[in-house]
């Protein structure tokens, strides 16, 4: 409850910054508007925005479930099998080597510019710290825990699937918590590459057309999405393996 009036309290204190700098900068509004314009756009554009958001939305929750099952599958692969391992984790590190964001042409080009590119963006931006943080808790589990079960003739994957992976649950919310922050960075890269919907693509629009509180206030409706979506994350991982 007490996070609530803090947060409010920061929001208004950055609004107030905000127009402290436009006022004393004498900024012009196609520089940065002051936020009584964002606001007021806003509310005046509020259908074509939520139109828009509604597109990012679902592809941010797609891209994040997908790169959440698939980075937990990963990360008991490489924790159950020395041969995975050795295989797949030099690769894991080389595809950090190449830019994610170098990718989104190509993704756009095999996957077109509707919905499936964008959600392979989130998923691949995801995928590596939803994998790292889970494989590491993995690898974590207590070894005292480990000894009792082999002095009670438990089989690896029954250690596995019983001891280990709860153990490590903590770890993978935390890689779930990351990947709620990165995967609309994912979306809306995928839509400044190619897209005719969603919130990147009003952006764009907007800053083309020379709208630049449109803009202000698309961004403002992503930031707030991504904050609600880690605040919903945060609350599931809480709830499910930290209560």
């Amino acid at each position: 409850m007490i996070r609530v009036p803090h947060a409010a309290g920061v929001a208004l204190l950055g609004i107030l910054a905000w127009q402290a700098i436009v006022t004393l900068a004498g900024l012009p509004r196609f520089i940065l508007p002051g936020p009584l314009a964002v606001f007021s756009t806003l509310w005046t554009s509020r259908n074509l925005i939520a139109e828009h958001a509604l597109i990012t939305a679902i592809e941010v929750l797609v891209g994040l479930g997908l790169g959440a099952a698939l980075g937990f599958a990963t990360a008991i692969l490489l924790a159950a099998s020395p041969l995975a391992r050795s295989l797949l984790r030099p690769m894991l590190v080389f595809s950090q080597a190449v830019p994610v964001f170098a990718l989104a042409p190509i993704l756009t080009l095999w996957l077109g510019y509707g919905l499936w590119s964008k959600v392979a963006m989130a998923l691949l931006i995801i995928y590596f710290p939803v994998t790292s943080a889970f494989f590491d808790a993995l690898m974590r589990t207590p070894p005292g825990w480990l000894e009792l079960a082999r002095i009670m003739n438990a089989t690896p994957a029954r250690i596995l699937m019983r001891i280990r992976v709860p153990a490590a649950m903590p770890g993978f919310a935390s890689g779930l918590r990351l990947a709620a922050v990165y995967a609309p960075i994912g979306a809306i890269i995928g839509e400044w590459v190619g897209a005719s919907q969603g919130l990147g693509y009003l952006m764009l629009l907007a800053n083309g057309r020379a709208k630049i509180d449109l803009m202000f206030a698309a961004l403002i409706v992503l930031a707030v999405l991504t904050l609600l979506l880690h605040a919903a994350v945060d609350a599931i991982c809480r709830r499910l393996w930290e209560g």
